[in-house]
């Protein structure tokens, strides 16, 4: 069994921020896309660092993905699935996917493990933008896709980013970590313990 690592809120807070500024020097974010529900808190927290003065807030929109399947133990330790599937998409027929075009979009994830999620949002959102773009007559405008997870697994990797994100700097990685379980605080069902947890930690 690997070895777990627990994760504080403020743990959290502070790669964010520390983050920020890499992200806006090789990639100014327009747009956020979490993935639910690891990538939740941290674009939240990410939005307050990216916001610059006199400009609004990025907006922050959301995409359900599901890779890991319950074991159905009692000490609920998961496994990674085979199939990505689709719990929440954005709506294809409304103005979202016309909002997506031509914008700096960056997808927000808590760990980068196999990379199979990630492959999938950025591969499905790519074809989606394509299509609306075509659909729209907007084909001009280019769309450019980011990452940013907090931590990032030092492992071989089942997924594939398309090569010209990796070589432009358009994915970020707070921390590379180990092959370790990483329980992070928003799923604890006591935080106490956790935080006490987390004292006992290596340094991450």
């Amino acid at each position: 069994m690997p070895e777990k690592i627990y994760i504080t809120y403020n743990q959290v807070h502070k790669l964010c921020q520390q983050s920020a500024d890499r992200i806006l020097n090789d990639f100014r974010p327009n747009l956020m896309i979490a993935i639910g529900g690891g990538g939740f808190v941290p674009a939240r927290i990410l939005r307050s660092f990216l916001k610059r003065p006199g400009e609004p807030n990025i907006p922050i929109q959301a995409i359900g993905l599901s890779l890991y399947e319950d074991l159905g133990r009692d000490d609920p330790e998961e496994v990674p699935g085979t199939k990505v599937k689709r719990t929440q998409w954005l709506d294809l027929s409304s103005l979202e996917m016309s909002n997506l075009i031509g914008k700096n979009i960056l997808i927000v994830d808590e760990v980068d493990d196999t990379r199979t999620t990630l492959e999938y949002a950025v591969r499905e959102l790519e074809k989606d933008v394509r299509e609306a773009q075509k659909a729209l007559g907007r084909e001009d405008e280019k769309t450019k896709f980011s990452i940013f997870v907090l931590h990032n697994k030092d492992k071989p990797k089942k997924g594939k980013l398309p090569e010209d994100m990796l070589a432009e700097g358009r994915y970020h990685a707070a921390i590379t970590t180990g092959d370790v379980w990483i329980c992070y605080p928003w799923e604890a069902k006591d935080i106490d313990e956790h935080d006490e947890l987390a004292k006992q930690n290596k340094l991450l």
